[in-house]
Formats: C-alpha cells, structure tokens, sequence
C-alpha cells in the first residue's frame, strides 16, 4: 500500500501515509483489483478522519491519473463566443463592463481559483479577439459601472481609442444602471453614446478621500510614530492633521487629472465649448434626459436600440450580437452578462469594501475617477 502513495504530490503523500498507517492497523483498507488506485475504505470507525483522508486521496488520484473524471476546477481557458441576439454572417460584439474599475485582478476565492484576470487584461484580451474576426463589424460596449481608480479608467479608453485607430468600425457606450465619472470617462472613447431611460451618468471629476483619526488615537492612547526621509512623506495619512502646504500639493495632483478628464470629454463631445465643459464637469450626476439635454449624450432608450445604432453605423441590415466569455459562463441572451456568469468582474454589490473605512484603513489615498455618495 505505501509503494503506491508515492505516486500521489508531497504534501498528499504526508497526509495519506498517516492514514494509511492508522488504516492498515486496524485492517480497514484493501486494494482496489486490477486498479492503479492505492487503496479504498472500508468502514473507518473515525468519520472525520475517513473525510478527510477521501478528500484528500481523490485530489491526489485525480492529477496522478488514477481517477479519470472531468476537474471540478478547470484552469482558466481561451475566451469562447456565443451568440446572444440576431441573425446573419456579420457581428457586433457586445463587451461587458461593470462594477468599479480597477486594474487589480478579482480577489475573491473563486477568481484565485480561476485565475481571473484583471478588467483591463480581460477588455483587451476581448477587442484582440474581435479584431481578428474579418465577421465582426461593430463593437458594443455595456457599461454599468459607478467609476473606479484613475489609472484603470485611463487604461480602458486608451485600448478602446488605440482599436478605434487599427480597426474601421464603429464603437456604442451603452449605459445602463450606472455611467459616472470614470464609466463615463471609458464611454466617452465611443462614436455614440446610448442611455437607459433611468440611467444615472455625469460626476465628472476627481476625488480623493482621506480621514484625520488624530483626536480619536489620543483618546485611546495611541501614539503613532514614522521615521521619515523627508517632511512630506507622511503626507495624506490619517494619523495627523493635514497642512495647508500638503492639501495644495494634493490639489495640484487632483487638479492635473481632473484637466486630462475635461480633455477627455472634450474629445469626445467636440459640440462643447471648454466654459461649458468646466460648467457641467463640477462633479454633479445627470439624469439620462439632463445628460442628453446637456449634450453629453447621444440617445435615450434600451438595448435594443443600442444594437440598431451599431447596425447603423456599421452599415449592416442583419447582424448577430455575440459575446465573449469563459467556457461554463451564463451567455444565453443579451441581458445574460447581467447575471452571475464564468468570467465576473467586481459588481456594484461588491463595493462595501470601498467604505471610507476600508479605504483608508492603514493605506495611502487612493485618486478616483468615481462617484462615492
């Protein structure tokens, strides 16, 4: 029975040594005939340990090949197309974006285990793909996002603006839920932007949100202390009051990115004076009907006649909508990159952790193109 353990990885072959040790003594184990598989309970008086040493062994059997069955947890695959809506040769992908925008990779446990990448990773892996596809003739993007870090928004318009450059087809922002700030900011890198009726957009600026937990240390007597290369190193945590000379240092930095916004928006709505610009960019949201009003939109309406517009444009009388997704995602209609599929990216219901709380606890600032009611 040892001889066959090792076969099994290291670490299994520790644990199931000593289990087999404390079988094998009490004659609960025998081998499986004509089977490559070290052996099988029979009965173990201790069913915590007889879990656990299955759990184990069938782990182990499965990459030593002694268990020929499909993985409960498939690496991480190319990305699959399915169709969602329409008919014809010619396509329109429709590219999924929602939750806050961040550069990170998901850090849930199913997206380690996944290996999932990151929203920039996954929105250029997407537009690669589709410029590879001579079919594909316009690329909708589907926007449902409150904003997120300045870098991540910047990185998404820029791969959006360099596609536009390579490829000769037009690109739809549809809005839905949520398009602020740096939803917004992406979305501006479109030829059209479309809104839901109740869709929420605007909050064009910068924020960067910090805490002064000075007077609530003293009351508990804590006294933190940093040594420091310089004076300005500390500046922005939370453990002291900020000077004026610090505050003018951060809205130096703030005010340079809000000015790469405005030029953002000004490239994409070139209708808008700069006074106009700076009038509607002081951080308010707007309703689909204000926005359009404003001229920060183009179209108010659903989906589907986000989809016309991209036939429109594209020059196409029948076109199938497709998506991109990870083998076993949920992609059955043109609403289904809504819903809990294969390749998730943050959703708005996982933004609890971006609480002020959380967000300052112990880090450095964070700049964000988003908005934080």
């Amino acid at each position: 029975m040892q001889k066959r353990i090792k076969n099994l990885t290291e670490p299994a072959r520790h644990q199931a040594s000593q289990f087999c040790h404390q079988a094998e003594g009490a004659g609960q184990t025998r081998r499986i005939q004509g089977s490559g598989c070290p052996l099988i309970v029979r009965g173990m008086r201790c069913r915590k340990h007889a879990g656990q040493f299955i759990a184990i062994l069938c782990m182990s059997l499965s990459l030593t090949g002694c268990i020929s069955q499909p993985s409960l947890f498939p690496s991480i695959g190319p990305l699959e197309e399915s169709r969602v809506a329409g008919e014809g040769e010619q396509k329109i992908v429709m590219i999924n974006i929602e939750g806050m925008l961040t550069s990170a990779k998901p850090s849930g446990f199913a997206d380690k285990l996944f290996d999932r990448p990151s929203l920039p990773a996954r929105v250029k892996e997407e537009l690669t793909k589709a410029g590879k596809d001579d079919q594909v003739k316009a690329i909708l993007l589907h926007i449902n996002s409150p904003g997120g870090t300045v870098t991540a928004s910047d990185i998404l318009y820029h791969e959006i603006q360099q596609f536009k450059k390579t490829h000769d087809m037009p690109v739809i922002a549809s809005i839905v839920d949520l398009g602020t700030s740096g939803g917004y900011y992406l979305a501006a890198a479109a030829d059209h932007i479309a809104v839901h009726p109740s869709t929420i957009t605007g909050s064009i600026g910068v924020i960067m949100v910090t805490i002064n937990a000075e007077g609530l240390l003293e009351k508990i007597g804590v006294e933190p202390r940093a040594i420091m290369s310089g004076p300005k190193k500390s500046m922005g945590a939370p453990f002291r009051s900020m000077t004026e000379e610090e505050h003018a240092i951060f809205q130096g930095v703030i005010d340079s990115m809000y000015d790469q916004f405005l030029t953002v928006v000004k490239t994409g709505r070139p209708d808008l004076d700069d006074t106009e610009i700076r009038r509607l960019a002081d951080g308010r949201i707007y309703t689909a009907t204000q926005a359009k009003d404003a001229g920060l939109i183009d179209s108010i309406g659903y989906l589907e006649d986000a989809i016309a517009v991209a036939k429109q444009q594209a020059g196409l009388d029948d076109a199938q909508v497709v998506t991109y997704h990870r083998a076993g995602g949920y992609k059955h209609n043109i609403y289904s990159s809504m819903m809990i599929g294969g390749e998730e990216i943050q959703k708005l219901s996982d933004l609890k952790p971006l609480s002020l709380l959380t967000l300052l606890n112990g880090s450095t600032p964070q700049f964000l193109y988003m908005w934080i009611p």
